[in-house]
């Protein structure tokens, strides 16, 4: 695999990236009728390979996606005649469309809730979840912010819990300046915004005054146009934007691939998922060969990327799973 570096989402991600035969964009396709359309065995490369047709369609996080964007460029140089759409619609709106039947495979930056499961059974649709790599949700401070490089957890609850009161960076530190604080948030539909609620706000509102967007990119301009900004998302978007960020320290601990890897970065060390339907691994055999294709290459493409590979056997765990689906 090549080597590869994720460039920073722009809101054009959030449409479905197409990659045909020779990498060219194409029209986004109608999901709901061509998702697990099949695939047929056309001939087969001096390699070995056997060439594949086909149609692959996924939709969900955009935490996820700079691992799937490079999966699947990796993937068309290996199959190019498989076209594979990887939507961003956040976790919540990838499980619906999942749920809806419109896509094989949904990523996903938190686990599936289990009112999204109860809708899968409903649907009468099963699915095999898959571990791709770890994340540490970021907190990120702009540089000229030097009085709140190190957060502890219970600062994070007074800053980011609506309590009907216009926060000050002094409400929570009497030390730290009487300047409000401006808030970034992923909106509601990203995993991302669901494990920081689950994690640190308890079920309590978000604050109010918070700017919420789906696009990444927008909360990094926002943080770093901002001394009295502060944010949060995943890792690979900080180390992306460490230039013009700065990432908090929570209760001591800073975000590195080796404290999330080892969980001492806690609470917010979190893994990453895609949810396969069943059934389209069964009946589409370029779905089946793009999901082996994936977990051979994600510990790669997850280091690549700025996120943090599991151990060589969760992925042979994986693996196997997937052949047992077969």
């Amino acid at each position: 695999m090549k080597k590869w570096k994720y460039l920073t989402m722009t809101a054009a991600l959030g449409a479905s990236l197409m990659l045909g035969a020779c990498g060219s964009d194409e029209a986004e396709t109608d999901t709901q009728d061509d998702a697990s359309t099949g695939s047929e065995t056309s001939d087969t490369t001096e390699s070995g390979t056997a060439q594949l047709t086909g149609t692959v369609v996924g939709d969900g996080s955009s935490t996820v996606a700079p691992i799937t964007e490079g999966l699947v460029e990796e993937y068309a140089g290996v199959q190019p005649d498989v076209k594979v759409s990887a939507g961003v619609s956040g976790t919540g709106g990838g499980f619906e469309k999942f749920i809806a039947g419109e896509t094989d495979f949904s990523n996903a930056s938190r686990p599936i809730k289990e009112e999204e499961a109860a809708e899968l059974e409903k649907a009468g649709i099963d699915y095999t979840e898959f571990l791709l790599a770890f994340d540490g949700l970021t907190v990120v401070i702009n540089p000229e912010n030097d009085w709140a490089t190190e957060l502890t957890v219970d600062q994070l609850k007074q800053l980011w819990i609506e309590d009907g009161t216009t926060k000050k960076w002094s409400d929570i530190d009497p030390s730290w300046p009487a300047e409000e604080v401006v808030f970034y948030s992923p909106g509601t539909d990203s995993g991302t915004y669901d494990y920081f609620d689950e994690v640190i706000l308890d079920g309590s509102d978000l604050v109010k005054a918070a700017t919420l967007s789906e696009d990444d990119n927008v909360l990094v301009q926002g943080v770093a146009g901002d001394k009295n900004a502060i944010g949060f998302f995943g890792y690979a978007y900080y180390l992306e934007n460490q230039d013009k960020l700065v990432s908090a320290s929570i209760d001591g601990v800073s975000p590195t691939n080796e404290t999330i890897e080892s969980g001492e970065y806690s609470p917010l060390s979190r893994p990453l998922f895609v949810y396969a339907k069943n059934s389209a691994l069964q009946e589409n055999e370029a779905f089946y060969d793009f999901m082996k294709f994936s977990l051979e290459n994600a510990a790669e493409m997850a280091e690549a990327v700025g996120y943090v590979k599991l151990p060589d056997e969760k992925y042979e765990e994986g693996l196997s799973a997937l052949e047992g689906l077969k």
